[in-house]
Formats: C-alpha cells, sequence, structure tokens
C-alpha cells in the first residue's frame, strides 16, 4: 500500500500513485492541508492568523470543487468509471466543504463553549476531513489516470487489428494502402506510449517501457521490407521465415507495453531479473557490515554461503571461452582471497560473540578486509566486461561479416552466404554472452533490463539477417530482398550503437556518475524566438520518417554522450566553454529523442525552434573561443580559429534552415532531416575542439602561475614572436575567459529566450 504523495506527511490514501503527473498534481494540496493541520496551538490567535487560515480553507474549498467539476465531467464521458468516479467525487466535495467550514473562523473569535466549531476547537475533525479529501482527491486522479491507460490499450487494439490484416495482404496495392493506416495508428501509439514512459515512477517499468517502444520502431520498417519481399517472392521459404519473425517480434513487444501499463502479472511483472554480481556483493557486504551492529545476528551463520552464491555466479566469467587465461586466474584468486578473508570473519565474531558485548577490533578488521576483497572481485570483474565488450565492438565496428554476407547474396553465392552466416552466428554468440556479462556488473536494474534487451535483440536479429540473405542469393536481381537485408544490417548496426551506449552508462555508475542529461527546457515560448514560426504547422514524424531518422538520431546521441565525456575531464567546470559546450549536448540529446518520438520535443515546430537556440548557444561559444584565440601563438591559434569558421558557418547554415518557411509534408521532413545533420555536424567540430581547447587552458594556467601576472605573459608572448599590426590587441579586448559587456547582454537575451 503506498503512502501519499508526500514522504513527510502523515496521509495514507490507500491508492498506489504509480506516475508523476498524478503525484505533482497532489503535492500542492498536502502542502496546503498541511498547513491548516499544522498550525500552532496558541491560546490567542491573532486576527492575521485567523485570517491566513480562513483564506487557505477557503482556497482549499473552491479549487476542490472545479477538480470536482472536472471529474464529474469524465464520469460522464466514461460510463465504466461512472459510479465509482461519481462516489470519489461526492467524497472530495464533501471533505471540501467540511475544511471550508472548520476554516471559517471570524475576526471575533468566540470561545469553544460558545461559538461554532472551528480547526481551532476541533482539530481531530481537521484530520478526519483531510483524511478524506486526499484519499477521494487521490482516487479521482488514479480513475482519471485509467483512462489514458485505456487510450494505449484501444490504440493497441487498433495496431494488432491492423497487423493481422498486413500478414494476410495477397497484393502490393492493398498492402500500400493498409501499412499507410497501419504507419498513423503507430505514430499515435508510439506518442501515447512515450509519455507514459515519461511518466512513470518506476524506473524498472520505465526501462522495460523503453526496451519494448525500441523493438516497436526498429521492427516497423524491418515489417514493411520483409512483407514487400515476401509479397514479390511469395514461395520462398527464407522470405516467410523472415517475416514471420518480425511479427511475432512485434507482437510480443505490444502484449509488453500492455503488460506494463496493466500492470499484468502473467509474465511480464512476474518476470525475475538474473542475480546480477554486482547486486550480490553490495547485498553481501550489507550482511557483512550487520555484523557490527548485533553480535547474536543469525546472519553469520549465512555468510560462508552467501559468498559461495557469489562465487558460483563468477563462473559466468571464468567459464567463458572468451576469457583469457590471465584474467581467469585474477577472478579465481579474488574468489579465494574473499574466502579466507570471510572465514577470517567467522572467527572473529565467534570468539567476539562469547567474550564481549560490541565488535572487537580484530572482528573489525576482519569486516574490513571481507568488505574490501568483495569489492577487488566486482572491480575485477567489470574491467572484464568492460574490456570485452569495448573490444568486441571495435572488431564490430567494421561490418565484415555484414559486408560479406550483402556481397555474396548480391551474387547469388549459397555457399558463401552460408560460410559468412556461420561467422555472423559466431560473433552473435560472443555479443550475447558479453550482454550477459555487463548485465551482471551494469550496477541497476533499469541498465540490467536494458543489458537483457541488447542481449535478446542480438539473439533475434542474426537469424533475421541469415534468412534475408538466403533470400537475396536465392533472387540475386530483386531489389527488394536486396532492400530489406540492408534494412537488418542497420538494425544489427544500430544495436551495436546502443551496446556501445549502454557501456558508457555502466561504466558512469561504477565511477559514481549517473550520467543523467540535464534537463533543458527550451519549448518555444510566446513572443520569443522564431516568430515566423508561430503559424507553421505543428506535425509530428510518423512511423517511417522516424525509422529514416533513427540512424542519424544514434549519431547525435553518441556525439552529445562524448562531448559530455570530454567536459568531465575539464577542471574548470564553470568555464565558459564547459557550460556551453554542455548546453548544446544537451539539447542536442532533445533533438535525438524528437527522432524517436519522444522527450520535450513533440512536433517539427519545437525542433526547429530548439535548433535555432542550439545555433545561439553555437554562437555563444564561437565568442569565447574567439576570446581564447587572443591569447594563442600562431600555430595553437590557427587551429582554433579554423575550427572555430567552421561552427561559426553551420550555426547561420543552421538559424537559416530553422528560420526558413517549408510547406508540405516532403519539403518539411527535409527541413528535419537538414536540422539534424547540420547539428551532427556543428557536435562534431566541438568535439574535436575540446580536447586543443583543455589543453590550452592547463597550458596557460600553468604559465599564468609561473610566470606572474596576464599581462606578463601576454608581453612574453608577444616577444616571441613578430607582431604583425592587424594582430595587435585593441583596447577592448579581454582577458581569458572573461567576458564583455556585450556578450554578457547578448548571453542575458539568450536565457530569456530559452
Amino acid at each position: 500500500m503506498a503512502s501519499s504523495p508526500c514522504g513527510h506527511s502523515n496521509f495514507d490514501s490507500g491508492l498506489e500513485i504509480k506516475t508523476r503527473s498524478v503525484e505533482q498534481t497532489l503535492i500542492p494540496l498536502v502542502s496546503q492541508i498541511t498547513t491548516l493541520i499544522n498550525h500552532k496551538d496558541q491560546p490567542k490567535k491573532s486576527e492575521r492568523t485567523q485570517a491566513a487560515i480562513h483564506r487557505v480553507g477557503q482556497a482549499v474549498s473552491v479549487a476542490v470543487g472545479r477538480f470536482v467539476t472536472v471529474g464529474e465531467a469524465i464520469a460522464t464521458e466514461n460510463q465504466e468509471l461512472k459510479d465509482e468516479m461519481g462516489q470519489a467525487c461526492f467524497e472530495a466535495r464533501r471533505a471540501g466543504d467540511t475544511i471550508a467550514q472548520l476554516t471559517d473562523v471570524g475576526p471575533a473569535l468566540l470561545s469553544p463553549s460558545d461559538g461554532p466549531v472551528t480547526v481551532f476547537s476541533d482539530r481531530t475533525g481537521m484530520v478526519k476531513a483531510a483524511r478524506l479529501l486526499l484519499s477521494s482527491v487521490t482516487k479521482v486522479l488514479v480513475l482519471a489516470d485509467r483512462i489514458v491507460i485505456k487510450q494505449i490499450i484501444t490504440s493497441r487494439n487498433k495496431v494488432l487489428v491492423t497487423l493481422d490484416h498486413l500478414e494476410r495482404v495477397s497484393t502490393f496495392q492493398e498492402f500500400v494502402q493498409i501499412f499507410s493506416q497501419f504507419g498513423n495508428e503507430m505514430v499515435e501509439f508510439a506518442h501515447l506510449t512515450g509519455d507514459r514512459q515519461n511518466d512513470l515512477k518506476d524506473e524498472k517499468k520505465k526501462a522495460r517501457m523503453a526496451a519494448a517502444r525500441a523493438v516497436l520502431e526498429k521492427c516497423t520498417m524491418m515489417l514493411l521490407t520483409a512483407s514487400k519481399t515476401c509479397l514479390r517472392h511469395p514461395d520462398c521459404e527464407s522470405a516467410r521465415l523472415n517475416k514471420d519473425a518480425v511479427f511475432h517480434r512485434m507482437r510480443c513487444a505490444l502484449e509488453q507495453v500492455i503488460e506494463i501499463v496493466t500492470e499484468a502479472r502473467s509474465c511480464g511483472e512476474n518476470k525475475i531479473l538474473p542475480a546480477s554480481i554486482y547486486n550480490g556483493i553490495n547485498n553481501f557486504k550489507s550482511s557483512v557490515e550487520c555484523l557490527r551492529e548485533n553480535l547474536n545476528s543469525p546472519s553469520s551463520q549465512s555468510i560462508g554461503s552467501h559468498l559461495e552464491a557469489l562465487v558460483e555466479r563468477t563462473e559466468d566469467f571464468t567459464d567463458s571461452a572468451y576469457t583469457s587465461h590471465e584474467q581467469r586466474q585474477a577472478i579465481l584468486s579474488l574468489c579465494q582471497l574473499a574466502r579466507l578473508e570471510a572465514q577470517q570473519l567467522v572467527q572473529a565474531w565467534a570468539e567476539a560473540s562469547v567474550h564481549a558485548e560490541a565488535a572487537t577490533e580484530d572482528m573489525e578488521v576482519a569486516i574490513l578486509k571481507t568488505c574490501q576483497s568483495a569489492s577487488e572481485l566486482r572491480r575485477e570483474l567489470h574491467k572484464v566486461a568492460v574490456i570485452r565488450a569495448a573490444d568486441l565492438l571495435k572488431v564490430h565496428g567494421e561490418q565484415l561479416p555484414l559486408r560479406a554476407l550483402k556481397a555474396a547474396g548480391a551474387e547469388g553465392n549459397l555457399e558463401a552466404v552460408a560460410e559468412y552466416s556461420r561467422t555472423l552466428t559466431e560473433q552473435k554468440e560472443q555479443l550475447v554472452e558479453t550482454c550477459r556479462l555487463l548485465c551482471h556488473v551494469s550496477g541497476t536494474e533499469p541498465l540490467e533490463i536494458t543489458c537483457i534487451h541488447a542481449e535478446e535483440t542480438f539473439h533475434v536479429i542474426g537469424p533475421q539477417i541469415v534468412s534475408a540473405a538466403q533470400t537475396l542469393a536465392l533472387h540475386p536481381s530483386s531489389k527488394i530482398a536486396k532492400e530489406n537485408l540492408e534494412v537488418f544490417c542497420e538494425a544489427w548496426e544500430s544495436q551495436l550503437c546502443d551496446m556501445a551506449l549502454l557501456l558508457r552508462e555502466i561504466n558512469d555508475v561504477f565511477e559514481g556518475r549517473r550520467g543523467d542529461k540535464r534537463s533543458y527546457l527550451s519549448l518555444p515560448r510566446p513572443g520569443k524566438l522564431s516568430a515566423n514560426l508561430k503559424t507553421a504547422k505543428a506535425v509530428k514524424l510518423d512511423a517511417e520518417e522516424q525509422t529514416s531518422m533513427a540512424k542519424q538520431g544514434l549519431e547525435l546521441r553518441l556525439l552529445s554522450s562524448d562531448v559530455d565525456t570530454e567536459v568531465e575531464k575539464w577542471e574548470e567546470q564553470e568555464h565558459d566553454v564547459v557550460r556551453q559546450s554542455q548546453s548544446l549536448a544537451s539539447m542536442a540529446h532533445n533533438m535525438y529523442l524528437f527522432t524517436r518520438g519522444e522527450g520535450l520535443l513533440k512536433t517539427t515546430v519545437d525542433l526547429f525552434h530548439q535548433a535555432e537556440v542550439f545555433s545561439e548557444e553555437g554562437l555563444q561559444l564561437c565568442s569565447s573561443l574567439r576570446a581564447l584565440s587572443t591569447q594563442l601563438v600562431d600555430e595553437e591559434k590557427s587551429v582554433v580559429v579554423t575550427e572555430m569558421e567552421k561552427m561559426l558557418a553551420l550555426c547561420q547554415q543552421l538559424q537559416m534552415g530553422a528560420r526558413s518557411s517549408v510547406q508540405g509534408k516532403t519539403a518539411t521532413f527535409q527541413k528535419v532531416d537538414s536540422s539534424i545533420q547540420t547539428t551532427r555536424g556543428l557536435l562534431t567540430v566541438v568535439l574535436s575542439l575540446l580536447p586543443t581547447c583543455h589543453k590550452l587552458t592547463r597550458k596557460y594556467k600553468s604559465e599564468k602561475s609561473s610566470l606572474g601576472s596576464l599581462q606578463d605573459w601576454r608581453e612574453r608572448q608577444a616577444a616571441s614572436k613578430p607582431v604583425k599590426e592587424e594582430e595587435t590587441p585593441n583596447k577592448d579586448s579581454n582577458g581569458f575567459g572573461v567576458k564583455t559587456l556585450e556578450q554578457h547582454i547578448v548571453g542575458l537575451n539568450l536565457l530569456e529566450s530559452k
């Protein structure tokens, strides 16, 4: 049973709050009611206190009245909830009226014996009314939330019906018509589930929802080409198998979404995650540390068995054919060390429990050593898994088996296709096993879920690529069979990109950096930037357009992650270059989410506005780089200025493109495509500049400390080279990292526009 939305509150609504929107709606109400109940009990109440309580009580009553009116309207539109919603609204209105009555205190407060009953004389009545109000309002919100769930279920059902029709079509004309309808339904479903994913409080459910939506996103394009291939070659068994696998995977993903939103217990929520070593070691260390608090704790008896269970899980590492001899020996040695330390601990605990009332010094040392040995084992396992994954990504980044399969299929060489299929299958097994190892060291349940999703994806797509290649080899002149193989290969490459990002996130958790993107709220605001976009039609990308943008979006996400990694190396986190680069990376991440139908940018108008703000921030970064370049010698200055000029041109290109007006679906999509490409190019330049700028700032800092004042340093730099007339600093130039008044004003205008 969940508590109320605020942890400090004493109320219990009896209803579990599963979404942030419901929680955020309740927080102000809880705050106001807490104010009423927690007023100071003083014999004399000032008129000011009475007036304040009266205002709060009346405000609660009015707000509840409006809220109930909306709830009753929802009940009228949804007959299946009418009775429950009506009862909850009735209770909320009654509680609101009671609170209004109890807070109706006049300036001349009478004594409790001869005056009306108020909050001052009937505190218990106020508490009861508050409980009833919170309970009923929460129930109304939770019932309203069922409407959202109903919308998702209805949307899923429409998709399933159309999916069945698509699977049974026999002509291209019929397929094209039904697929167009399917695409529109998938876009609606994607937006509903995306909003739901962002609203969920449970991080595990969010991760599972993200995994299911990723499957649907990637499978939509696969379904298109696989179905077309099957229609073109109806007697081809490999084409039929390829198509059937896509339809089956889409249905499973649709079912998983419904299990999450309805909390079905059939196979979704009851599916237990594999026991990870990371969590196992954390639990083991907690059990060990509990011994110092209670010498009579029975947990000491299970220390040995707990450790052995952990050691058994390390067999996924030591039994792997891909683990080197040195890595295997290091893991086994650390397991043995942990056993020895645990034995010493049990012995020290036994002595302490007989002769002492608290943990002895020997026992304390044994606890520390045992925990240390467990941490060293975790560190070694993390290193092995991460190195394995990084090496695999480096090898598979060349995509040699995929290229060979495409070439062999296009030549109609079935023997070569079979040979390269075996190579791809071996790579698939390596990737599947590596995902399993990463799951052990991922550190959080959401990342564990993402690892499992990656493992399942490689396991499924590998055979699908093989069947697509076999189809092409049987029909080497078929353009659609060639396109189909290309789509499945791109899905494989996309999953490798996702795995690279997953690896970084696991590293972030291990190193204590959660890697969360900073929230960058820059949706359009009236009267600010992009006046010409006010009348533009706000549209969303359909399923096919999202699929087309998927690769560019992933590249943008990788670049933004690389920029974040680069700026973390800077000692001065408040440096202008760092701050502006972080802003650019955050905005680029928002644009990536847009290509998936997620995040804050809902429509193309939002995206174009974001692109314009991105270009403004890029221009600010150019100003910071220009200030930096004035401090540099010829060679260093040339590098920075050259890249800065590229940035300047790209910023202007992005700004002009974002402000240009277009009409029609095709032109709008081309503008989206151009905005994403230009943003990607701009971020690539930023990424190339950051290491150079970091090195130069460190060099400057070192020289400044050794040479004295900034002026002395600049004079020595000037003395080391011939001074050209056009390079002579003017009176208005800045010191290193200091903004001019003009830059400050531009910065303030930019912040106001966000």
